[in-house]
């Protein structure tokens, strides 16, 4: 599959892929990611060993599409903040107060 990645064209294959990554040791994931094979690997190290480019030089967007397009597994991050606790009104009023004073 030919697509473009930091303004430079690329033919990928799944298999080229595959054999690329092979022997590369997955970073720790804080990001996107891409499982290849068993493995998850951050994206932009995907992007850095198919591409041979610095991370600098593309975006994540670019090696996701890609990577999807030849069929990997790209789970998306879940961006939800996480809910607020009801508090009663005794436990608001005692927010209010706030901690006890030390003697």
């Amino acid at each position: 599959m030919r697509c473009i990645i930091a303004r430079f064209p690329f033919d990928l294959t799944r298999s080229g892929v595959l054999e690329s990554m092979k022997g590369i040791k997955p970073e720790q994931v804080i990001g996107e990611s891409v499982i290849i094979g068993r493995r998850t690997y951050p994206v932009k190290q995907v992007g850095q060993v198919i591409t041979r480019q610095d991370r600098r030089d593309f975006s994540a967007g670019e090696i996701l599409r890609a990577m999807t397009r030849l069929g990997f597994t790209c789970p998306t991050l879940r961006r939800t903040a996480a809910p607020l606790p009801v508090l009663t009104p005794s436990q608001q009023a005692s927010a209010l107060l706030g901690p006890p004073a030390a003697v």
